[in-house]
């Protein structure tokens, strides 16, 4: 299962190094991180991506919590809180037909087209993790040529 994690830290050199070897010591592997400044410069948010069960989530959280830079670690639940990650996917598309298939299925989920050209369309998705997912799902019924995600960023309600 996934877990969406946000830590406030202290924004010391080395300390997103510290963070990510913590998770290879210890095993955890991490889907997704992603670092932004807050509006104290002194203090950055990671927003971390981790899988594992109920056991393995509390192990995660009293790592990091005991890290010396970690000010405050809290589990988000996709439900209360603002989660947002941006994917953009590069289709082949060798035919109307399925370009017009993939337009569809990109309305529907409030996906955007940024770029369409010769045979090749651009599709770009906002959303919550579990819909990108369904949306990549979906999607993965054409020719994927090329996809990258950003990561979450996500804050409590």
């Amino acid at each position: 299962m996934k877990h969406i994690l946000s830590v406030l830290v202290q924004n010391n050199s080395g300390v997103l190094a510290r963070v990510s070897s913590l998770f290879g010591r210890r095993g955890f592997n991490i889907e997704s991180l992603t670092v932004s400044a807050t509006t104290n410069p002194a203090i950055s948010r990671m927003s971390i991506i981790v899988t594992g069960d109920e056991p393995t989530l509390e192990q995660i959280i009293k790592q990091v919590s005991k890290l010396e830079e970690t000010i405050w670690v809290r589990h988000l639940q996709e439900d209360d809180s603002y989660c947002r990650e941006l994917v953009f996917v590069k289709l082949l598309t060798d035919s109307s037909d399925v370009r017009e298939a993939i337009r569809q299925i990109a309305d529907l989920y409030g996906a955007r087209i940024v770029e369409s050209t010769g045979n090749t369309i651009i599709v770009e998705l906002t959303e919550v993790p579990s819909r990108i997912d369904a949306f990549l799902d979906v999607i993965s019924n054409f020719e994927v040529l090329e996809m990258c995600r950003s990561g979450v960023t996500a804050i409590q309600k």
